[in-house]
């Protein structure tokens, strides 16, 4: 008989992670164990959220424009699939790695969940930088990634959809190359297509949208107007850019910006379209006349209403959480903040509306794409964005009243409402064979 510990109970590991390194995963893992009390019976069952279903790891050869043989590392994550297909962005970065990815798609679980979408929780990457590469270039790693992870992805298996450095583009060679391999043209296999190939309208600024109808729900919450509220959001991509346009039409003043390129700040005001443009023609805010270029450190500090962190992951650690003076934080981008800095902002008041919760615009206007696909029936965009923001609300509304009743974080109530869900639908289902 084999012996276990109750340490390795707790964090079991596979064997091909780093236990001294664990990454985005660590952070995933600590945020199953804090809601781990509130799951009663369910507990039995906790050590399925830490354990993905699949992990694949693909090499990606392709030819470049020069000539040579170049090779990329792809990876695709189904975490849990109990509720529905797997369902995730794929990114294209530098440091992709499998502990992100296997992250990512646990949110994607959680995140499924605490929407009450169909789906289980996926996620897919590839290690390279598109800035180094050609478009044609792009097209042969997107079209091998596919064929290398079509073994497991699907309509009703796995979707796809853009993420970090992927765009509709993107979607529809992934689309093709899928089809091609079938033998049939499948437009469900994946979302956030062009509107020429099944995409859903909405679907561009679903994420920024659902961030800001969460955001004015919190606010409602602490009796705070968003009219004339200071907005600083880092990150002036699709779903920075987004949040900012839609904070700024209802009359709040966005402060401060921060992206790649630089860290600006106006207590007066930016005019969102003017930086919008600019960021379209420039491909960054440096440069922008209508605000002076701060340090990063006096972005973190502005004084503000809302902060919105809308790029990657672990940009508001302890250090940073020190500096922030926001009353309320958005989280757009996946697992912005770690667990320490989540600590510290709730031991400082602030209001924090997590990823898994804020950032689901995105994945709903996904579903209603695959169910217009499904149906060959589409919807106005007037009728998207009103789902969408119906859903939201009644999901933020669900989180919040589960937080209220257990006197615990947005953060700890909306993983109480995944789990409890995915749980209930692995015991539901039972153990094959």
């Amino acid at each position: 008989m084999s012996q276990d510990t109750s340490s390795n109970r707790q964090h079991a590991l596979p064997s091909y992670l780093n236990s001294e390194d664990l990454g985005a995963w660590g952070i995933y893992l600590q945020q199953v164990d804090r809601v781990t009390p509130y799951l009663g019976s369910l507990q039995r069952w906790v050590e399925t959220l830490k354990r993905p279903k699949r992990s694949l790891i693909v090499d990606i050869p392709v030819e470049l424009d020069n000539g040579t043989v170049a090779h990329f590392e792809g990876y695709r994550v189904q975490h849990n699939t109990s509720r529905g297909p797997g369902k995730g962005g794929v990114r294209f970065h530098q440091d992709v790695c499998l502990s992100e990815v296997m992250a990512l798609a646990a949110w994607m679980s959680i995140k499924n969940a605490a929407v009450n979408l169909p789906f289980g929780g996926a996620k897919g990457g590839v290690r390279i930088d598109p800035r180094n590469y050609s478009k044609a270039e792009l097209e042969k790693v997107t079209r091998r990634y596919t064929s290398e992870i079509g073994v497991i992805i699907g309509p009703a298996k796995d979707i796809p959809a853009p993420d970090v450095n992927t765009n509709p583009q993107t979607m529809a060679w992934m689309m093709d190359t899928y089809s091609m391999n079938v033998g049939a043209t499948a437009t469900g296999v994946v979302t956030g297509k062009p509107i020429s190939l099944g995409g859903s309208l909405g679907r561009v600024e679903a994420t920024g949208r659902g961030v800001f109808v969460v955001g004015c729900e919190a606010a409602r919450d602490l009796n705070l107007s968003v009219e004339g509220a200071r907005v600083a959001v880092q990150g002036f991509g699709n779903v920075g850019g987004t949040a900012a346009r839609l904070f700024f039409e209802a009359g709040a003043k966005v402060v401060a910006v921060q992206d790649h390129t630089a860290a600006i700040r106006n207590t007066n005001g930016i005019q969102v379209h003017e930086l919008l443009a600019h960021v379209e023609k420039h491909a960054g805010i440096k440069g922008f006349a209508g605000a002076e270029e701060v340090a990063i450190d006096d972005f973190w500090s502005v004084q503000t209403d809302f902060l919105i962190p809308a790029a990657l992951e672990n940009q508001i650690d302890a250090r940073v959480a020190n500096l922030v003076n926001a009353k309320i934080v958005v989280e757009g981008a996946n697992g912005p903040t770690t667990p320490e800095a989540d600590d510290i902002l709730t031991e400082k008041g602030v209001y924090v509306v997590p990823d898994v919760l804020a950032n689901a615009g995105g994945v709903t206007v996904s579903y209603f794409e695959w169910v217009q696909d499904f149906s060959s029936f589409f919807w106005t965009e007037d009728e998207i964005n009103h789902r969408l923001e119906r859903l939201m609300r009644e999901a933020y509304r669900a989180v919040s009243e589960v937080a209220k009743y257990n006197s615990v974080t947005l953060r700890t109530a909306a993983f109480i409402v995944a789990c409890s869900r995915i749980l209930e639908s692995r015991e539901v289902r039972g153990l094959y064979p």
